[in-house]
C-alpha cells in the first residue's frame, strides 16, 4: 500500500469517526517539516526548464555564502528572491539554481523542486538534487533545526522515489573548485549517513 493510500484511509477515518485532524495535508507534507512553495516565497516563473530523470544518484549540499543566514520566513523568502534574481539576471539561468533551500527558520524552500534539473553543480546537475543551506557556513555550523530539516528533506526525496535509497551525499567542493558548502558545514555533513568522501 502506498503512503498516499494510507493517508487517504486515515483522512476517511478522521471524517467518519471524528478523530483529530492531521497537521499535514498533502503528499509532500506527510513529512515532519514545513515546505514553503514557490508561490509562497513569490518566485518569478522559470524561463527554461528541463525534466530530471529520477531517481537520482547524488544529493549535493551547498551554502549560499551570500545572502547570509536568515531567521524568519520573511528573511528567508527575501533570500530566495535575491538568489533567483541573481541566477536569472546575472548568470542568465532559467531559474534559481537549487532544487531546494533550507532556512534558519527551520523551513524548506522549493527552488526548482523535485522534478526539474538544477543549475548548482557543473557536471552533476542531471543526476542530483541540490540543497542549499542559506547562510555562510565557513566558520560555524548551521543551527541544529536547519540541519535536521535538511536531513528530513533528503528522507522525503527517498520516500517519494526521487532520490535513490543508496544515494551518495557530497559537498559542492567535491565536484568543483569551490569552498562551498563552507568548512564547518562540510565537516558536519561528513558525519552524516551516506556521505561519500570520494566522488
Amino acid at each position: 500500500m502506498t503512503l498516499y493510500a494510507v493517508f487517504v484511509i486515515l483522512s476517511v477515518a478522521v471524517t467518519v469517526f471524528g478523530l483529530p485532524q492531521p497537521r499535514l495535508q498533502t503528499r509532500e507534507n506527510l513529512f515532519d517539516f514545513e515546505l514553503v512553495t514557490r508561490d509562497q516565497w513569490h518566485a518569478r516563473p522559470a524561463t527554461i526548464t528541463s525534466n530530471l530523470e529520477t531517481p537520482v544518484e547524488y544529493v549535493i549540499i551547498h551554502h549560499t555564502y551570500q545572502p547570509g543566514a536568515c531567521h524568519t520566513t520573511e528573511q528567508c523568502s527575501s533570500a530566495m528572491r535575491g538568489m533567483q534574481n541573481y541566477h536569472q539576471q546575472a548568470n542568465g539561468w532559467g531559474d534559481i539554481g537549487y532544487n531546494f533551500a533550507v532556512g534558519g527558520d527551520g523551513k524548506a524552500y522549493e527552488g526548482r523542486g523535485w522534478n526539474l534539473v538544477g543549475a548548482h553543480t557543473y557536471g552533476f546537475n542531471t543526476q542530483s538534487i541540490g540543497i542549499v543551506l542559506i547562510g555562510d557556513w565557513r566558520f560555524e555550523v548551521p543551527p541544529a533545526e536547519q540541519l535536521e530539516v535538511t536531513k528530513k528533506l533528503i528522507a522525503a526525496g527517498v520516500e517519494l522515489g526521487i532520490i535513490r535509497p543508496n544515494y551518495k551525499l557530497i559537498g559542492h567542493r567535491q565536484a568543483g573548485s569551490t569552498e562551498c558548502p563552507g568548512g564547518a558545514l562540510f565537516d558536519e555533513i561528513s558525519t552524516w549517513d551516506r556521505f561519500r568522501p570520494e566522488v
